[in-house]
């Protein structure tokens, strides 16, 4: 059995980007996702809410899922390609990809663990080499996402009940590690990094930084953000 867990953030963490805002952005500039201005300014409130850590994950969920109902999976696919090709990779950095390598060459069962929905960071997750991902669920039936969300968000203390589901799910449990990590930028992230054995304040914002300082949790900083 695995005897290490590696869990990762993606927005700000591995990448000095928000993939959720930056899709969006990416639709509304492409003429894919209505009124441009008015998406991304109703856009830039959610970012600024979740910053502030009072983003309730209903709203941003209702708003960013909306935009998967309006389009085939085929014309969604297409999308995800460019939007790869244009702002992720493009955004990709040494030091978070060789982190990312470090843990799977030391054989540690490792996953993608992030607020945005799946269908967003799943290619994302491929790109590192991560094999595993948990975000937010988008529901999905008759051949259309609905727009809607399936089970718990992974968004706050979410997070660790979609981490814990998984786990379970394999026969494992997150105190059988002998060693666990997640490594995260936001506060909102503290109920998980309170439950590995290694928390890492990675590009930390100040409220992050402060209090890995105070609990003497590492702070790791892979690049300055955007």
């Amino acid at each position: 059995m695995t005897q290490r867990l590696a869990l990762f953030d993606l927005d700000h963490t591995l990448l000095p980007i928000d993939t959720d805002r930056h899709w969006v952005d990416f639709l509304a500039r492409n003429g894919w996702a209505g009124d441009p201005k008015a998406v991304q300014k109703k856009n830039h409130e959610l970012m600024e809410k979740y910053s502030a850590g009072t983003l309730k994950i209903e709203e941003s969920a209702e708003f960013m899922l909306s935009f998967l109902n309006l389009h085939t999976p085929y014309e969604l696919a297409r999308f995800h390609e460019q939007y790869m090709h244009e702002v992720v990779r493009p955004a990709m950095r040494e030091k978070a990809v060789a982190l990312v390598a470090h843990h799977l060459e030391q054989g540690d069962l490792c996953c993608l663990v992030s607020a945005t929905n799946e269908f967003v960071i799943a290619p994302v997750a491929r790109a590192f080499g991560i094999p595993h991902v948990i975000g937010t669920v988008p529901e999905y039936k008759n051949g259309r996402y609905t727009g809607k969300v399936v089970g718990t968000p992974s968004y706050q203390g979410g997070k660790v009940i979609r981490v814990n589901e998984w786990l379970n799910r394999m026969g494992l449990a997150l105190d059988q590690f002998s060693e666990s990590w997640f490594y995260s930028d936001s506060q909102n992230d503290v109920p998980l990094l309170e439950a590995v054995t290694h928390p890492v304040a990675t590009n930390p914002v100040p409220p992050l930084r402060e209090l890995a300082n105070k609990k003497g949790w590492q702070v790791l900083d892979l690049f300055p953000l955007q």
